[in-house]
């Protein structure tokens, strides 16, 4: 039997009973209500934006045959418990970064960040037109979900510390916050890392629980306020140059949608990915220039450190080969990152390169 069929055998029963019916559509003269779940903290900036766009998106765009009700991480299950939840049939959908979830497969790294990884729109021509929407289509079918690429938060920064780095070194012993493999290659340095969801991350560090952390970009990291906490800040991250941020839907409830209504979604997300892009890239220099005002150091790894870090990466990407899947998915994401690569840097790098030269920026 495949997990999907284990999942609707042992959940059917139990969906049934419970009185409440937790997130089972609520179907009302031919209208539906979908819960959404979220990784996100309510008011995380950018990032449950994101999720409360696609949520309006659908709603509007259905004109309200779906409506999606929004519940932040907590609210209903934990940042942590989404995939669980949807895959379970406990909610319907949710948004999130799946590299919270690499206990469920390896592969899902792929299909948030791995190091070294793609750009934003390198996933894009590699999920729209090079397999990868194909190829997660299949990884996702095994938990019973069908995963939509719905928002990007583009290039990540290396994150606050509570003093510099200067060397490899500078990482053993270190309480760092990191997620997904990055993490798992802050370890490979001696790191101690802890996975900690966002709404959690500033306590953390406020409490000396950590001793640094990373978590989106100059403008997320602002309204979090970890400026308050500490001044170290590396504006370049290896980990995450441009993480995939996904709608996921519980894969029997996608197919109990009418054919239009699937399509609404499939087009509602591809917005979402470009406007929660937009979103960023639009705050992230201003707010940058805020925190610098307001003194906070803006530093850079330097080379020693990136090498280690890119040493380490090559093995943990690495680690899971043994698995088939994973395998068949490295294969795909690497060619189609390398042929982007190529043409990218040839004509969009050479040419903001000498725009950035002759303009003074």
């Amino acid at each position: 039997m495949d997990r999907r069929s284990f999942i609707r055998a042992t959940t059917v029963g139990a969906t049934a009973a419970a009185a409440s019916g937790l997130a089972a559509p609520a179907i009302a003269q031919g209208n539906r209500t979908l819960t959404l779940v979220t990784t996100w903290g309510r008011g995380l900036a950018g990032v449950h934006d994101s999720a409360q766009y696609c949520a309006d998106m659908i709603t509007a765009m259905t004109d309200g045959q779906l409506t999606v009700d929004l519940r932040a991480a907590g609210e209903l299950v934990g940042a942590f418990e989404v995939f669980d939840a949807v895959s379970s049939g406990q909610a319907d959908m949710y948004h999130g970064v799946d590299y919270y979830f690499l206990g469920q497969h390896p592969a899902l790294s792929f299909f948030s960040q791995i190091p070294f990884g793609m750009t934003f729109m390198e996933y894009n021509n590699w999920w729209y037109h090079e397999g990868g929407m194909e190829l997660g289509d299949e990884l996702y079918s095994i938990f019973g979900l069908k995963a939509f690429a719905a928002g990007n938060t583009g290039p990540q920064s290396g994150g606050w510390f509570a003093s510099e780095i200067n060397g490899p070194e500078d990482f053993q012993g270190l309480r760092f916050r990191m997620p997904g493999q990055g993490g798992q290659v802050l370890s490979a340095l001696g790191a101690s890392v802890q996975n900690l969801p966002g709404a959690e991350v500033y306590q953390a560090l406020a409490s000396n629980s950590i001793d640094g952390t990373e978590w989106i970009g100059p403008w997320a990291d602002e309204k979090a306020g970890f400026q308050e906490l500490t001044n170290f800040y590396y504006t370049a991250g290896f980990h995450e140059p441009g993480p995939n941020l996904n709608l996921t839907l519980n894969l029997d409830v996608y197919e109990s949608l009418t054919p239009t209504q699937q399509q609404i979604i499939a087009q509602a997300t591809t917005a979402s990915n470009l406007w929660t892009m937009s979103l960023f890239m639009a705050n992230n220099s201003a707010a940058l220039q805020r925190l610098q005002q307001g003194g906070v150091q803006l530093l850079e790894f330097n080379d020693a450190v990136w090498d280690a870090f890119g040493t380490a990466a090559q093995d943990v990407i690495q680690e899971p080969m043994g698995d088939e899947l994973y395998a068949r998915v490295y294969d795909s994401y690497m060619a189609s990152m390398q042929s982007s690569a190529q043409w990218i840097s040839r004509s969009e790098g050479t040419f903001t390169r000498q725009r950035d030269r002759i303009m003074g920026f």
